[in-house]
């Protein structure tokens, strides 16, 4: 798909304040060479404050710099859903793996579930994200008032989180809690990434295993329900554990990135998938569960029926 570009604006602050406007532009926006600011800015399409601006002009703080990005092709994403639940506050939907939740990392901006469903609903707003290579239930809310409730829920941790995974190898216990806290740590491609650290928050996951499959690769299907909202918390805790998902290119041993390693959280290659959602209406009070079929891999042999949609009870 090929979008129609971007305006991107910020406020400087006392960071960027008495620099150069080429020199801020190539330190807060490093993926692109110095060559290109400099043609960006020769041809006119960054403003400071509204006016062109120079490339040696310097900032103050409080001044709003923003840049015209011209249209680019999105790499390819399955632009498609399905809806799962809906009534007049709430829209759940499933997204398909390989389809971003929200524009990001410079590549996706029309080609994500957002742009899908406000083709449909304009005013819907999603109220939690999925990676992109993790399939499943996304929670939008339809009004201000549902935005509100759920958003609370979502900090006081009353929205019940269940996903299915496949690991490498077979945890010695049926079921277990991995409570590694998750925080930045440095990561040469991307500057620091999310990892398990002793400094970071605290986080909790509960894996209970469906399934050990045998095979040259043994691996098991694991039911993970997260108690806090990490990011990239299963993929996190699950390598820490000692049981990483399979094909996850970018979390190893420790819950650490892989020493030497190029991946970024956007890339494909691991089975993940938000399977239940569980809340209390945020207008009527009424339990609300909604599920979504996870792909084959994840289907625990002859004991899933589908397809399964929201329920109301």
């Amino acid at each position: 798909m090929r979008n129609r570009g971007w305006v991107y604006s910020e406020q400087v602050d006392a960071g960027g304040a008495g620099r150069t406007v080429l020199d801020h532009l190539c330190t807060r926006w490093e993926r692109a060479p110095e060559g290109e600011w400099r043609a960006r800015l020769e041809a006119g399409a960054v403003r400071v404050d509204g006016a062109v601006a120079a490339a040696g002009q310097r900032l103050r703080a409080g001044q709003r710099l923003s840049w015209e990005r011209p249209p680019w092709d999105e790499p390819d994403a399955p632009a498609c859903t399905a809806v799962l639940f809906e009534d007049a506050d709430l829209l759940a939907v499933a997204k398909p793996r390989g389809l971003p939740t929200l524009p990001g990392g410079g590549l996706y901006l029309e080609s994500t579930l957002l742009a899908v469903v406000r083709r449909r609903d304009p005013a819907a707003t999603p109220v939690h994200r999925l990676g992109r290579d993790t399939s499943g239930v996304v929670l939008f809310a339809r009004s201000q008032e549902a935005r509100v409730g759920l958003q609370a829920a979502m900090r006081e941790r009353r929205i019940r989180k269940v996903y299915r995974a496949l690991c490498v190898g077979h945890p010695l216990q049926d079921a277990f809690a991995v409570d590694a806290p998750i925080g930045e740590v440095p990561y040469p491609p991307t500057g620091t990434l999310h990892a398990a650290s002793p400094d970071g928050r605290p986080s909790r996951s509960w894996v209970r295993v469906l399934e050990r499959r045998p095979g040259d690769v043994p691996a098991s299907l694991l039911e993970v329900e997260i108690e806090t909202g990490r990011p990239h918390q299963i993929r996190i805790h699950l390598a820490s554990s000692g049981h990483p998902l399979v094909g996850d290119p970018l979390y190893g041993p420790g819950g650490l990135p892989f020493p030497g390693g190029t991946a970024v959280p956007g890339d494909p290659g691991y089975h993940l998938h938000a399977f239940r959602l569980e809340l209390d209406h945020p207008r009527t009070g009424r339990r609300v569960e909604v599920e979504c079929a996870p792909p084959p891999v994840l289907r625990a042999g002859g004991r899933d029926q589908w397809p399964i949609m929201g329920a109301i009870r």
